[in-house]
């Protein structure tokens, strides 16, 4: 086995937002907040944006909030296309937001400019009530075992991950990610999640987040 090292250099390329005055996900109030804070992000970068989410729900909530305050901008929501023709689209567009769900955390290869942002709305925590997850949740408590340390948390890292994958694709590329869930700041577990990302730089200061995309992606000429 072997372990290689990174091409990128996240320190400097990519910047992870954590904001911590957002409702709990679990509150009536989160998605509403959350759908106010991406369309300021997508503002702030002119958008090239990726909004991704842990349910059709909230996808719907999060595409149908966002068309209502930035109606002038191009949005592209999963399942309204084909996937192969969003991707295309969004593409070509260079500023469009495209809003999805779980098949969209990993696979999906857009390098250069047309992805700058991308927005992570919750930790991917597994669907408890799925037949496998609570069957794997079950034989590692019969195991004596706690199965959100073992099972939730663990996997939710590697979902985690492949989300913020998305936007680094080459060595060029450059932008913001944001988490939106405050957990990963708040509770114990959030060490582990957060350790798990590549060692971007952090801030909770929205005005930090405007000064990198003022000063790193206004003007970016990549192709």
């Amino acid at each position: 086995e072997q372990v290689v090292a990174s091409p990128f250099d996240f320190s400097t390329s990519v910047l992870l937002y954590l904001p911590r005055d957002l409702p709990p996900p679990g509150d009536a109030g989160f998605v509403p907040a959350a759908t106010a804070r991406v369309a300021e992000l997508v503002t702030l970068t002119d958008g090239g944006a990726f909004v991704l989410t842990t349910s059709l729900r909230s996808m719907r909530a999060l595409g149908s909030g966002l068309r209502a305050l930035l109606p002038e901008r191009r949005m592209l929501v999963q399942g309204e296309s084909p996937k192969p023709a969003l991707i295309a689209e969004f593409r070509a567009a260079g500023d469009a937001v495209l809003v999805a769900t779980m098949g969209f955390w990993e696979g999906v290869d857009v390098p250069g400019r047309a992805l700058r942002l991308v927005v992570l709305e919750k930790v991917p925590f597994a669907v408890p009530s799925d037949p496998v997850v609570r069957a794997r949740a079950r034989a590692l408590e019969e195991e004596g075992k706690n199965p959100f340390v073992e099972l939730f948390v663990p996997a939710a890292a590697i979902t985690l991950k492949q989300g913020f994958g998305r936007l680094v694709r080459t060595r060029r590329d450059r932008g913001i990610v944001a988490l939106l869930d405050g957990r990963v700041t708040r509770r114990g577990y959030g060490r582990q999640l957060l350790a798990a990302l590549p060692p971007a730089r952090r801030t909770t200061d929205l005005a930090m987040v405007r000064e990198f995309a003022a000063t790193q992606l206004q003007g970016d000429d990549r192709g």
